[in-house]
């Protein structure tokens, strides 16, 4: 099998990629940093029979030009940037693993619930900027808060897990039935616009798809608990950053941490001059734990890669 790399993250683990070297001589890797822009990925992969990808989308045209290309192999946490019917039209085989990610992403939830509710960048800011305390109001901490988790899958289970010990009140709210798993945690499972009005701190963890894309309009915003704190390490097309700002900006949302947005570098978004909003680029993930994890996977996945199947998870 010829294997064409596209993410440049292998030389950070030089024992995966000698093991992809050792199944698959002659294996391509790169070892720049930029995009790959259609045209040069379709000249990347050309006369390859696997692609092991990161966030490489994978048009139409992109994929007519590659007859010869039959798996690929995905290297990331989500799976938003595949149509998977493209991929079966052009008899085209996949790999994806769910919940690979899981801790790190978790983990940063938690930490950016009490950053918020803390006030921590607004407190660092404040010292760079030469002063010291003085009248500036107070945080909050997160013990006796409702945390609301909006997703309960891998990542909103774990986190409900890493929670345990902060003597807070969690609710989920998911679109099956998860009830099972709340039991031994006590905690409880309630509707949509319960979350909303409960939750003190709201954080999401949904997959993006055609259902949760655009999810957090300005209407469900004003659903949620006046002053609560909304934190999002999920992907950020489910929100309007806009009405997002608005909210932020008028108090009815009291503070919002995101390491996700719409569009991606992104640099420039209005949102990052919001004293009482906190982003970061997209660093759920970006450990080294979860990144070895997200390669050994993609390995496995040159193997183990199945046909795509529109409207199954997470494809819905």
């Amino acid at each position: 099998m010829r294997v064409a790399v596209t993410t440049p993250y292998f030389d950070f683990f030089p024992e995966l990629k000698a093991e992809l070297e050792a199944a698959h001589p002659g294996a391509k890797f790169r070892t720049d940093r930029r995009k790959l822009e259609e045209d040069d990925l379709i000249e990347y992969l050309q006369g390859y029979d696997a692609a092991l990808i990161g966030l490489d989308r994978f048009t139409d045209r992109l994929c007519s030009a590659l007859p010869e290309l039959k798996i690929v192999s995905l290297c990331s946490a989500g799976v938003d940037h595949i149509d998977p019917a493209i991929l079966k039209k052009h008899g085209k085989k996949m790999w994806w693993a769910a919940g690979i990610n899981k801790v790190s992403v978790s983990e940063l939830a938690v930490c950016y619930m009490v950053f918020t509710l803390r006030r921590l960048h607004f407190f660092s800011q404040m010292l760079r900027d030469g002063a010291w305390k003085g009248p500036v109001g107070f945080g909050a901490d997160l013990r006796g808060q409702t945390v609301g988790i909006h997703g309960c899958g891998f990542i909103g289970k774990e986190v409900v897990k890493l929670l345990q010990p902060y003597g807070v009140n969690i609710i989920v709210c998911d679109r099956v039935d998860v009830s099972e798993f709340c039991k031994p945690y006590g905690i409880e499972q309630v509707s949509e616009d319960e979350m909303l009005a409960r939750s003190d701190v709201l954080t999401i963890h949904l997959s993006l798809n055609a259902t949760t894309r655009g999810l957090y309009t300005g209407a469900m915003m004003d659903k949620m608990k006046p002053g609560a704190v909304l934190i999002n390490c999920a992907r950020g097309g489910m929100v309007d950053e806009h009405a997002l700002k608005e909210r932020l900006e008028s108090g009815h949302i009291s503070g919002a941490a995101f390491d996700v947005f719409a569009v991606e570098p992104a640099n420039g978004n209005p949102l990052l001059d919001v004293p009482n909003f906190f982003g970061s680029p997209h660093i759920g993930a970006t450990t080294r734990a979860s990144w070895g994890a997200m390669l050994a996977s993609g390995i496995r996945g040159l193997t183990d890669a199945y046909d795509p199947q529109p409207g199954v998870y997470p494809f819905d």
